[in-house]
């Protein structure tokens, strides 16, 4: 068995010299872990990361060095290694994976200093290439990227932006609007899809990294690789329902998220199995439904949610903020959304409301918090 230690910093300086212990057999380290932190995890285990992932389901996925090793070497065979921007909360593994990377590639992070912000992200990507030669990378979230391309008429922010070799995105589905700006600008985004049981970021642009399996199985989209978390800490049950070996004894994991892979092997998300709404006894994918409205101008922020419909049972609701949405009515806004949700998968899909929010609530990792949005939206009714 191996100490776990509880993180109690975000400053990546210590965390750095703690995690490269972890990585090289040392004590374990706890993310987010607020009650119950067992003193030891079984032998191999380097962090061990408090999610609720996508379901809302607490769990504590427990990674090892070598998955996070693989991940991070799989990424640098990919895109290259140099120095990172950490942009993000260590507790999420997207954050977590910036300082393996970092460790792997023998360079200093650079850690954004405070609120995120156009300012201080332009602040903290020219200071590092005024002060190395290395090529440059950071990971984001989409709303980050939004916020950044809104600023880059300035010549400080558009100038950072550009000075990255590759701006991974993650987290949720990085809307065609959002990566068609960034091209104009010479912006380079490499769209990622992964977990925290895949220890980040596996599937990059819609190929799976180097070491990454990636199959459908009656429309779910499972992954093998040397990645995979080892399971659920102190939750068996959990971990032989979502890793599961094949025939050949090859480890899955499973999504919960449908898609399918491409006889070229580019792998396609189509939304989480469990994001559905019955409306009218027809199921509704919400994640395709968002997809489609968040190609629409003045709605690439938005999020749809599921809430009870007295005629139908349950309906959709686009969330918007209330600053992106372009000069045109609601109602005209609403009727585009519609529109665009019928002819790509029929009138049934077609949200019923559009609800302008002043700021969208967030997670600490930058994601929409869904919960939140859809409580606030049941209590406008």
């Amino acid at each position: 068995m191996t100490a776990l230690i509880p993180v109690e910093t975000d400053d990546p300086a210590p965390l750095g010299l703690a995690l490269r212990r972890a990585l090289e057999g040392g004590p374990a380290l706890g993310f987010g872990m607020l009650a119950d932190v067992p003193e030891r995890v079984p032998t191999g285990t380097a962090v061990v990361i408090a999610t609720s992932g996508s379901s809302g389901i607490p769990k504590r996925v427990a990674l090892s060095a070598e998955a996070l090793r693989s991940s991070a070497e799989a990424t640098a065979a990919r895109i290259g290694a140099g120095r990172w921007l950490l942009a993000l909360p260590t507790g999420y593994v997207a954050g977590l994976q910036v300082l393996v990377r970092s460790i792997l590639a023998r360079t200093e992070p650079v850690a954004l200093a405070g609120r995120f912000s156009p300012e201080a992200f332009a602040h903290a990507s020219l200071s590092m290439v005024r002060h190395g030669n290395e090529a440059l990378y950071t990971s984001l979230v989409p709303a980050q990227v939004a916020t950044l391309l809104d600023a880059a008429d300035d010549v400080a922010v558009g100038a950072a932006l550009r000075a990255y070799r590759a701006i991974l995105v993650g987290g949720q589905a990085l809307p065609e609007p959002l990566r068609e700006r960034a091209g104009d600008l010479g912006v380079r985004l490499v769209r990622t899809y992964g977990s925290t049981e895949t220890s980040g970021g596996c599937v990059y642009d819609g190929v799976p990294l180097e070491t990454v399996s990636v199959r459908a199985f009656d429309g779910e989209l499972r992954i093998a690789g040397p990645m995979l978390a080892d399971g659920y800490l102190g939750d068996e049950t959990l971990t032989s329902r979502v890793f599961l070996r094949d025939e050949h004894g090859i480890r899955w994991y499973r999504t919960g998220d449908l898609g399918l892979v491409d006889d070229d092997g580019v792998v396609r998300v189509h939304g989480r199995a469990d994001n559905v709404i019955v409306s009218g006894g027809i199921n509704i994918s919400l994640d395709r439904v968002e997809r489609i409205v968040r190609g629409i101008p003045g709605l690439h922020q938005a999020v749809v949610v599921g809430v009870d419909d007295e005629r139908w049972g349950e309906a959709s609701v686009i969330v918007a903020p209330r600053g992106e949405v372009l000069r045109r009515s609601e109602s005209e806004q609403l009727a585009q959304a519609r529109d665009a949700v019928a002819e790509a998968l029929g009138r049934h899909a077609r949200p019923a409301r559009l609800v302008l929010v002043d700021e969208m609530a967030t997670l600490a990792s930058g994601k929409p918090d869904r919960d939140a949005v859809r409580r606030a939206v049941a209590d406008l009714d």
